[in-house]
């Protein structure tokens, strides 16, 4: 050492320096890559995002490797700081003693690694992982064939450690997102998405936990037709219907006898010899939904069957509500028609709702975090939680939310108000 330059010495301490910040960042860099955009561009035939794929397969020998060559460097950065520090002393450039230049040279050393070769580099690679990570692969790539044995032996050891603390790191998988997980990654894609591909996406994910117990028409709002009644009340009701399809009953819903659908009827009404018979010669055979079936089930019912409507029922095979296509699809893309809404903002930040608006519409709504797992309605929400039926002006803090009764009838809350949280 004594025949090179201490300019040439510095140089050599410098590059080691710069290795040192290749090493650092590009370990950052590659454990911190987005690994979703990595699978994307793998399928792309991106040469350096495969190459880095690749390492991320075995991440303990990617970071053998780092770790390796990280230490060999900073190592050998710290032996050539020392020798320069005693060739100062020795030709006489520093005036101070072989202690204090040793000492100055071990912090000057310390400072420069912890900015240049530490924190610099690894805050550009948790910034922009990519500028780093995929360069780097294609230097790992070989130098892991290179070095595999010393790797290999690190590993060794390494990984006899992770064992006894019950790791296997020779199994290891990429984490993968649970529905949760990825309800919520959509949920913060708003600057990336329009907001009606957003709820869609977030309604699409809601078919798997949802059942068609959530979002039936209850059996007291269900239209239909009782064949008992006159055959003048019957082609009333029929001509003034909002609906295409009704279900047709004798006396209770829990009889129904089939699935009407106006389009086939009206041509008839007009005519001399229209009847009741008339009607249930026209009539679709009933379909019945067991409650607790999730919605992407019966979607896949609905398309094999080729229906559009059917009833749902309890275990005890009792009529609990309807549920159609249509309200499947809403589900997805949101209110076909356009009504007044259930969930309307007020200007003082208060929320007033419709104590008939499902929980899971609401917290879809709002954002909250509202159980969804007991009654399927605001309504029997407050009715469980009070075990009352409140009168109006009845304040509560409902599982973390202030809200007060707005309006109710002789056995449901009608309209309710929630207040904005403090």
């Amino acid at each position: 050492m004594n025949d090179i330059s201490l300019s040439i010495l510095f140089g050599i301490l410098a590059a080691l320096l710069l290795l040192s910040a290749f090493f650092s960042g590009s370990e950052t860099a590659l454990m911190t890559l987005n690994r979703y955009r990595l699978q994307h561009l793998v399928k792309k035939k991106h040469r350096g995002a495969i190459k880095a794929h690749r390492l991320l397969q075995r991440p303990d020998r990617l970071m053998g490797l780092i770790l390796l060559g990280n230490n060999f460097v900073n190592i050998g950065a710290s032996s050539l700081a020392t020798i320069i520090a005693i060739r100062l002393i020795n030709e006489g450039i520093v005036n101070l003693s072989q202690e204090e230049i040793i000492l100055a040279s071990t912090m000057s050393l310390t400072l420069a690694v912890l900015i240049f070769s530490e924190v610099t580099p690894k805050t550009l690679a948790a910034i922009k992982p990519e500028i780093l990570a995929y360069p780097a692969a294609w230097i790992f790539t070989p130098l892991l064939k290179i070095l595999y044995p010393f790797v290999w032996i690190v590993n060794l050891i390494s990984n006899l450690l992770l064992r006894i603390i019950g790791i296997n790191a020779s199994k290891n998988r990429q984490d993968q997102l649970n529905k949760d997980e990825l309800k919520s990654i959509v949920s913060d894609a708003e600057n990336l998405m329009p907001a009606r591909y957003q709820n869609m996406l977030l309604g699409i994910l809601d078919l798997e936990s949802a059942s068609v117990e959530d979002i039936m028409t209850p059996r007291n709002e269900i239209l239909g037709i009782d064949m008992e009644e006159s055959l003048e009340s019957i082609i009333q009701q029929v001509q003034n219907s909002t609906h295409t399809r009704l279900p047709i009953y004798k006396k209770s819903i829990d009889r129904v006898i089939g699935f009407l659908h106006l389009r086939t009827l009206i041509p008839l009404i007009n005519r001399t010899d229209f009847d009741k018979q008339s009607i249930t010669e026209n009539l679709a055979k009933p379909f019945f939904i067991p409650e607790s079936t999730p919605l992407h089930k019966q979607i896949q019912s609905f398309k094999a069957e080729k229906l559009r409507i059917g009833l749902v029922v309890d275990e005890y095979g009792d009529v609990q509500g309807l549920v159609t296509l249509d309200d499947l699809l809403q589900v997805i893309v949101g209110e076909l028609v356009a009504e007044e809404a259930d969930v309307k903002e007020q200007k003082d930040g208060s929320i007033l709702v419709d104590g008939s608006v499902t929980v899971r519409e609401l917290n879809r709504i709002t954002q909250w975090s509202l159980p969804t797992e007991g009654p399927k309605t605001l309504n029997g929400l407050i009715i469980e939680y009070m075990e009352t039926i409140p009168e109006p002006g009845t304040s509560v803090r409902l599982h973390g939310y202030a809200l007060e009764i707005i309006k109710r009838d002789e056995n449901t809350i009608k309209l309710v108000k929630f207040y904005p949280e403090n």
